[in-house]
């Protein structure tokens, strides 16, 4: 029953001092499982837009050329390197697994569904393989794919459960914050019996004009910010609205609880919840702190999935490697006096503090010759010259 089927029933020929309307409603409980989505898709586009600034680097390893325009220009037809690592490691986040395929013409596809096969001795085989919305008929073997998998259980049923602590909270939150904004009023009409019946010229009876009038002044309340409403005989609206001013605090309590959930998640992936926010204070800790417990797992697992694959037994041996850089990479200019000591003392070669900063070896060996200044150089004492003499 509608609010206004009751003002209907009231200008009928009852006594409205017969009937007490059956005006009660509830919102049955709601899944809202946009703010599990937002909570979780703050952290995981953080961190996936962070690493989707990777460079894919080959040492030692000559004919790379076709490996790495693919891994760090154009993967495949429909994307950039940019666009396809960070669907990567979103998807590895949001599913606990990702598998992209080799086609036959060179182009790296992330699945969008699999089954997987396990095997104990052998590769485990993957069937069932769809791309968007294309399924392919072959079965792909564990060496010719690359397959990574992020923990052992998944990011929703986290966000899950502690969505169930939230949900019943929140929806109250919201009733309140709405409750309190609430335009509530009474109408007051006149009824005679048979007049309300009686036809006008227009067809209508007092009752359906009274309806249609009531049905006008509810839509000018609910869509316009200001509503000016005329005054007739017969009938009076009285209104109740909270007039001691509404509190903000439902509002700001529904914010904090909205934080609440991004930090958790957050904290489980082991994002500084500062970062997201935009925060400056202790920025630089902070990066520290994504780079060493998020960027860099996420990178090793990466690095360590495309060696396997790429590389051979042999070419490992042989001294090739395959290296992920150039995410949060260290600024040299913010470290240059450190760098400066550990060289000119003698304790690093150039070309190991270039490779800890994503930079290249210096050409014709320069970079693997040992430098120490005078001041870290060795001293002898006089007592052993004058012991020479």
């Amino acid at each position: 029953m509608s609010l206004f089927d009751v003002f209907k029933q009231s200008i009928r020929n009852e006594d409205p001092s017969d009937w007490i309307p059956d005006l009660v409603y509830g919102d049955d409980e709601s899944a809202r499982s946009y703010l599990k989505i937002m909570a979780k898709n703050t952290v995981l586009d953080f961190v996936a837009r962070t690493m989707s600034t990777l460079e894919v680097k080959f040492k030692n390893k000559d004919g790379t050329a076709d490996w790495e325009y693919i891994l760090n220009v154009r993967p495949n037809n429909d994307m950039s390197a940019a666009t396809f690592w960070e669907k990567f490691f979103y998807r590895l986040m949001d599913d606990n697994e990702v598998l992209v395929i080799f086609t036959e013409d060179n182009q790296l596809l992330i699945a969008d569904d699999f089954s997987r096969t396990e095997y104990a001795v052998y590769d485990d085989v993957f069937t069932g393989v769809i791309v968007k919305n294309y399924v392919f008929q072959k079965s792909f073997n564990m060496s010719d794919v690359i397959y990574i998998e992020y923990n052992n259980d998944k990011l929703d049923r986290f966000t899950k459960g502690l969505f169930e602590d939230y949900s019943e909270l929140f929806g109250r939150i919201i009733e309140i914050a709405m409750r309190n904004n609430q335009i509530r009023g009474s109408v007051s009409i006149d009824s005679t019996g048979s007049i309300n019946e009686e036809k006008g010229k227009d067809g209508k009876t007092r009752s359906q004009r009274l309806q249609e009038y009531i049905d006008k002044v509810y839509n000018a309340f609910k869509t316009k910010s200001v509503a000016i409403v005329a005054k007739i005989k017969g009938f009076e609206y009285e209104e109740y609205t909270n007039k001691q001013g509404v509190s903000n605090q439902s509002l700001d309590e529904l914010n904090k609880m909205k934080t609440s959930l991004i930090d958790d998640v957050a904290n489980a992936i082991g994002v500084p919840t500062a970062l997201i926010y935009g925060e400056k204070s202790e920025l630089d800790s902070n990066i520290k702190a994504f780079r060493k417990l998020c960027i860099i797992p996420l990178m090793k697992k990466l690095q360590d999935e495309l060696t396997a694959k790429v590389l051979t037994r042999q070419e490992y041996k042989n001294g090739e490697r395959i290296k992920v850089t150039k995410v949060l990479p260290v600024s040299i200019l913010e470290n240059a006096t450190q760098i400066d000591k550990i060289v000119s003392s003698g304790t690093f070669l150039r070309d190991e503090v270039r490779e800890e900063t994503d930079y290249d070896s210096l050409p014709d060996g320069e970079g693997k010759k040992l430098i120490m200044t005078k001041n870290y150089a060795l001293v002898k004492g006089g007592e052993e010259e004058n012991g020479k003499d």
